[in-house]
Formats: C-alpha cells, sequence, structure tokens
C-alpha cells in the first residue's frame, strides 16, 4: 500500500492530460454497434468506448473514463472512397483537466489477411484546440498519427500534435530544455510546462500533445482453440 500511493501520484505527473477518440477502422455500417476499451498514455485508467452508425457515411462515439479522463463524445463522417481506401473527417470533444477538441482528416486502406479478417491501416493530420488548460490558457496543436489493426481484437494508434508557441520544435527531444533559462527567447517563459499547483503537464507541456493508444474490441469473435 506504501508503494502505491507513490506509484499512483507519478501516474497523474506524467499523463498528458488531453484525450482523443477511438475510431472505427472499417467503413460505418447503420445501426452497427461497436464497444470495448482502451488504454493510452493520455489517461491514468482504462476508459470504454462505444461507436454506432448512423449511416453508410457517418458514426458517432462516446467514450467514459473514470473518474473524467477520457471521456467524451466524436462525430465521424466519410468524405471519399474508392474500393479498399477511404477518407474521414472526425470532430471531437473530450472531459480532461486540459478540455480539448479535436478535427482530424484520416486516410485508410484495408486489406483482407488470411484468416477472412479485413486489416485496416491509416494515418491522418489532427488539429487539436485546448480553450482553456490546467493553467487557464489555450494551446493550438497541429500534428500526424498513424494506427493499425492486424487482427479483430484489439488496434494501436500513435501519433504527436505540437504547439510551436510553448516550445521550439527542434527541442522536442531535450529532456533539460527550461523556458526560463538564459538566452531563451522571452516567448516561452510565460508557457509553463507544469501546473504549479497540482504538477500536472499544462497545456503547454509536450507531453499534451503525446498520444499512443490500443484498443480493444469487446464483440470480436474469440480466437479458436
Amino acid at each position: 500500500m506504501r508503494r502505491f500511493v507513490p506509484i499512483s501520484i507519478s501516474l497523474l505527473i506524467w499523463i498528458g492530460c488531453a484525450s482523443h477518440p477511438v475510431v472505427n477502422p472499417h467503413l460505418p455500417e447503420p445501426g452497427k454497434v461497436k464497444k470495448g476499451y482502451a488504454l493510452s498514455t493520455e489517461n491514468v485508467f482504462p476508459y470504454m468506448w462505444y461507436r454506432k452508425g448512423i449511416s453508410d457515411k457517418s458514426e458517432i462515439g462516446f467514450r467514459v473514463g473514470l473518474p473524467i479522463y477520457g471521456s467524451g463524445i466524436d462525430y465521424s463522417r466519410v468524405v471519399y472512397q474508392k474500393e479498399n481506401k477511404w477518407d474521414l473527417i472526425n470532430l471531437a470533444w473530450s472531459v480532461n483537466p486540459n478540455f480539448n477538441m479535436d478535427a482530424t482528416y484520416y486516410k485508410f486502406k484495408t486489406k483482407k489477411g488470411n484468416d477472412g479478417f479485413l486489416k485496416s491501416r491509416w494515418w491522418g493530420i489532427r488539429g487539436m484546440f485546448i480553450q482553456k488548460g490546467i493553467t487557464n490558457h489555450s494551446s493550438n496543436r497541429l500534428g500526424v498519427l498513424m494506427g493499425f489493426q492486424g487482427n479483430p481484437r484489439w488496434g494501436m494508434e500513435f501519433g504527436y500534435f505540437h504547439d510551436p508557441t510553448s516550445m521550439p520544435i527542434t527541442q522536442l527531444f531535450n529532456p533539460n530544455w527550461d523556458p526560463t533559462a538564459e538566452g531563451i527567447s522571452k516567448r516561452f517563459e510565460d508557457k509553463p510546462m507544469k501546473d504549479s499547483a497540482t504538477g500536472f503537464p499544462s497545456e503547454y507541456s509536450r507531453l499534451t500533445g503525446l498520444h499512443i493508444s490500443v484498443f480493444f474490441d469487446l464483440d470480436a469473435p474469440k480466437k479458436k482453440k
């Protein structure tokens, strides 16, 4: 129990404090429901997701996290389709310490595997907006993501979305970068990486832009023994 407390605190400090939806790696189907859970760098605990096809072009999704991390709603719309390729726009709103809204343009491609499952891979460009973050400031981020689902039970997505006003992108992998150090541009001085009261990553933190998610489909058929 003594070890559990500091471990929990460490997790809270290192989470990105923003979240994103689990999208359907396949085309929407009217009335079709998919549900499951996801693990991600942005959330302390797993969150549940639920998606329902509105038509063959659109789909709505819901997420519920504990206590609020990862909760949100999103809407997807297919804007282009040709054979096994399609483009999709997703609009999402999420509840976190850094409330964020996303607009993502996805490009999907599928290929049928030897087991008959339609494998999917995708990439996308995402604009991320935090209107009022943990330190009461806003952050606008832009970046790319990639994902894949090779079997019906699980898939993965990862990406990074950068705020150019928070730090130079050339310093992204420099753990010792300090916005208050001598010689650093003064435009970064009022962009704290952490909230001084809680220690949580702020809306300006590079961790807030990091996205790694593994999602699981509870409706997937069980593997035959």
